[in-house]
């Protein structure tokens, strides 16, 4: 990957894709994120996604896309520790193999820019109809989300760690704010991220300098203003909390929260993903082979890892009567692998497993482009799959207990069900 500046915080991102008969084109938009318009930018994305100035309709905008050999376009958004990041993608075949010599990467770059810089106005401000119509599907999004028990046990365990922090502002806003939202103050949101983002443009197998050419011309005309991005951080090292939650429900849901009191440094990368692998991210680990399998204490349980904020959160699905258990299982797991012998052979699974999922980054355009972004995220060496895979062979049991060993509890959260609790 080349990475080269076309303007203040403006960098235009070139990763090669000769084996794709497909190219891609990525605006990244990454800024702090703020509680206070944390509803607003959730609902720009959906916003954003149903036309711009020159294709306002949506059956329009498909028919275009359809035209353009069934182009793909997406608009998302995403956080990474306290910072947003808004993404517009546009995925497409290659010029030269357009039928009537289409210059379809020059298409596709005008698909994405317009969504971005040049979004369908009434007046001055977004169209109050669209987004009235997004207001009501980001509102019943929301209050779905307590339906998925598991996510919802996560995210709750997450909010009573990060309480205030930015880095624990929710992706997808807050649905009490969601009706308050105005076509005007979602303009705003807009205009504040265009004028405060450090925009990256991932030219995936398409024509950078043409892509550069066009970018630069749009920032041309903005009084741009880029806002520092916030550093990785973790919250500091805490006694643990304990939380517990009563709920119409079957299964109890368990999450316990682990911090590093620290963010991780991308030299840890590689015994971070062994490790997590080992402990509780794949088939073979010690949660899954010992806590499910072999104790039947939970219906899954695994292990996830920020590196941005320097957490591990470990979430299962069990029995109300096997919490307590299902805890003290989980913490020894964690306690043998810092403490205990790790064998050859279950090193050499998950190191496999790993180095499988790693290959097959290359398979697939966004496979790709989310690789290198979120490399390029982690603010330090970027990495290719291929370094990567190579760190990752390296990587011994000592470094995988020195990385575990980082780790304490911090929150505990159980969602239980009513009758539960009206038992005890």
């Amino acid at each position: 990957m080349e990475r080269k500046q076309i303007a203040p915080a403006a960098y235009l991102c070139r990763i090669g894709a000769e084996k794709f008969n497909q190219c891609r084109v990525a605006l990244h938009f990454q800024y702090p994120a703020r509680r206070d318009r944390a509803t607003a930018d959730a609902l720009l994305p959906l916003v954003l996604e149903r036309g711009f100035a020159d294709c306002p309709d949506m059956t329009e905008l498909s028919r275009r896309l359809a035209r353009l050999y069934g182009a793909d376009l997406t608009v998302e958004t995403a956080m990474n520790g306290a910072n947003r990041v808004l993404t517009v993608s546009v995925t497409g075949l290659k010029d030269e193999l357009a039928l009537e010599g289409e210059a379809l990467s020059r298409q596709y770059a005008a698909l994405a820019l317009g969504v971005a810089f040049h979004p369908y106005l009434v007046g001055d401000t977004f169209d109050p109809e669209a987004v009235e119509i997004e207001k009501d599907k980001l509102k019943k999004q929301l209050e779905a989300q307590v339906n998925n028990k598991r996510s919802y046990c996560v995210r709750q365990a997450r909010r009573r760690y990060f309480g205030s922090s930015p880095a624990g502002i929710e992706r997808d806003g807050y649905p009490e704010e969601v009706e308050g939202i105005t076509p005007a103050a979602l303009t705003q949101a807009y205009r504040e991220m265009l004028r405060a983002a450090t925009i990256d443009l991932m030219a995936v197998g398409a024509d950078g300098d043409m892509l550069a050419e066009l970018l630069a011309g749009e920032l041309a005309g903005l009084d741009r203003q880029p806002l520092a991005l916030a550093p990785a951080s973790a919250m500091p090292r805490q006694e643990p909390a304990l939380f517990e939650e009563n709920m119409e429900m079957e299964q109890a849901k368990l999450c316990l929260l682990f911090t590093a009191g620290r963010p991780t440094g991308t030299e840890e990368m590689a015994a971070c993903r062994l490790a997590m692998s080992l402990f509780g991210g794949s088939a073979t680990s010690r949660l899954f082979l010992n806590v499910r399998e072999k104790q039947s204490l939970c219906y899954y349980c695994g292990a996830t890892y920020s590196s941005v904020t320097g957490t591990m959160s470990v979430d299962s699905g069990i029995q109300p009567q096997n919490a307590a258990r299902a805890e003290a299982a989980i913490l020894k797991e964690l306690k043998d692998l810092c403490e205990g012998p790790i064998t050859q052979e279950e090193l050499e699974d998950c190191r496999r497993g790993l180095l499988s999922g790693l290959g097959s980054v290359e398979d697939t355009l966004s496979g790709l482009e989310n690789w290198y972004y979120t490399e390029i995220c982690r603010d330090g060496a970027v990495d290719s799959p291929a370094q990567a895979r190579a760190a990752l062979e390296a990587v011994t049991a000592d470094q995988v207990r020195q990385v575990l060993r980082m780790f304490s509890l911090s929150v505990r959260y159980l969602l239980t069900p009513k009758e539960a609790q009206e038992d005890a």
